[in-house]
């Protein structure tokens, strides 16, 4: 796992205007995986930022990079509750529903959680239109399918676009990852 590949997939994370993004990446050794996080945290996290290994499969390793107390405010969203309830989640805390989303991912038995979209800052409404509306009911498709406020989420796709341009443009330039992350 590169930098550069925060960069890449997870700007609008490392900017402030997004709870959270996920990415792949190849990996051979889960212990450098988790060393490499590891040494990322250290700076990350005084910024209000994490990074986390969620599944580990067939030599590729799903990264989360989220925002802990932005991820507690979405959750507590009245849809997003009710959703995550329906979904089987306890509620105890943020913490705990991240290990309760790492146990699904990591059941073979398990169909993908689609809940996964309020871990990663989409609209509750949108999340709950994809799934209990049905995936072909959405109203547009971007970065996800829209359910609610089609302007609303032009605007967010068109906001994730340009900060990821700039990051990039950023690190391009000389900027580090660390200078890069946000404090919020």
């Amino acid at each position: 796992m590169s930098e550069y590949m925060l960069i890449c997939y997870c700007s609008p994370t490392l900017a402030g205007i997004k709870t959270g993004s996920l990415f792949t990446c190849d990996y051979k050794c889960r212990k450098n995986i988790h060393l490499e996080i590891r040494r990322i945290n250290r700076f990350l996290v005084p910024k209000g930022l994490r990074l986390l290994p969620l599944n580990f499969n067939k030599g590729k390793v799903l990264i989360y990079l989220y925002r802990p107390h932005q991820l507690e405010k979405d959750l507590t969203n009245r849809t997003a509750s009710r959703l995550l309830k329906q979904c089987g989640y306890s509620l105890k805390n943020v913490n705990y529903c991240i290990v309760e989303l790492i146990g699904k991912l990591n059941n073979p038995g398990n169909s993908f959680p689609h809940e996964i979209g309020l871990f990663l800052g989409y609209p509750p409404e949108d999340v709950d239109g994809f799934m209990n509306g049905g995936p072909d009911a959405y109203k547009y498709s971007g970065l996800w399918k829209v359910y609610g406020d089609v302007e609303k989420a032009k605007q967010t796709f068109k906001a994730y676009k340009i900060c990821t341009e700039n990051y990039k443009h950023g690190w391009n330039n000389g900027c580090s990852l660390e200078q890069l992350a946000v404090s919020v």
